[in-house]
């Protein structure tokens, strides 16, 4: 079967449509790394693909925004984004990050309601866009792909309520912590190296704590050897820790060489 080469649809809407070979390729092999796609006939990964598009969004774009009409599934190709609500009064608090590889919007198409939530690129990225009715066509037709959404709201429902927990319970360098160990879910992030390029302003954003805060509980873990700093963002060393982390430095015990 051949395909159409994939649309890529910039940033601005003023600016033409591309196409790009290199692009097309990136998307395919984002889809077919993602656990849903692993239980599709041959043909049914065809139809999708074939129906798939691209965003380029630039650092600081909006990639969805609250209150509009949901019309696609969407997945980061590359880059890093936050969800975020904010009031009427403008003030704004993060959700949650989005890294490459992590699908969202699934709640709003199931429901046929506006965005409630706004999602802004914290630097360049590029995003896939499955239209709903290939989406709503999956779900009609694959019982893995169901059993793939159950799972994944399972997992954002567990990852809401334990911010809010965090939130609510822990302190500022705990809430750090916890912010760097849920970038590592496996169920929302299948993809997430050791190695997160994300910068203090961006922790502070997905954290909802100054940069300057982010900076002291850095040091901190660093000390603590359960990061590395380096200068593009920062190594995990043990996940584990990062997840059991407290206050004030002081680690509950856990068994020896857990990560």
């Amino acid at each position: 079967m051949t395909r159409e080469l994939l649309q890529v649809i910039p940033d601005s809407p003023s600016e033409p449509f591309s196409s790009s070979s290199s692009a097309a390729q990136a998307m395919e092999e984002m889809v077919r790394r993602s656990k849903w796609a692993s239980a599709l006939s041959p043909d049914d990964l065809e139809h999708v693909l074939g129906s798939m598009q691209e965003r380029q969004v630039a650092r600081g774009g909006c990639i969805a925004r609250a209150g509009e009409q949901v019309e696609h599934w969407m997945a980061l190709i590359d880059g890093f984004a936050k969800m975020s609500v904010a009031s009427e009064d403008g003030r704004v608090s993060t959700l949650t990050g989005v890294s490459a590889g992590v699908w969202f919007g699934e709640g709003s198409l199931f429901k046929h309601e506006a965005r409630r939530y706004d999602v802004f690129a914290l630097r360049p990225t590029r995003v896939a866009l499955m239209p709903r009715r290939t989406f709503e066509w999956l779900r009609g037709t694959s019982v893995p792909f169901n059993h793939y959404l159950q799972e994944l709201l399972n997992a954002r429902l567990s990852l809401f309520i334990g911010a809010l927990e965090h939130e609510r319970l822990l302190d500022t360098d705990a809430r750090v912590a916890n912010c760097l160990a849920s970038l590592f879910n496996p169920d929302l992030y299948p993809d997430a190296p050791r190695f997160l390029e994300v910068g203090q302003t961006e922790i502070g954003l997905l954290a909802n704590v100054s940069r300057q805060r982010v900076n002291v509980a850095l040091q901190r873990f660093q000390a603590l050897e359960l990061i590395r700093l380096e200068k593009r963002g920062l190594t995990v060393l043990d996940l584990g820790g990062l997840r059991s982390y407290k206050a004030e430095g002081v680690l509950p015990l856990r068994p020896s060489g857990a990560a």
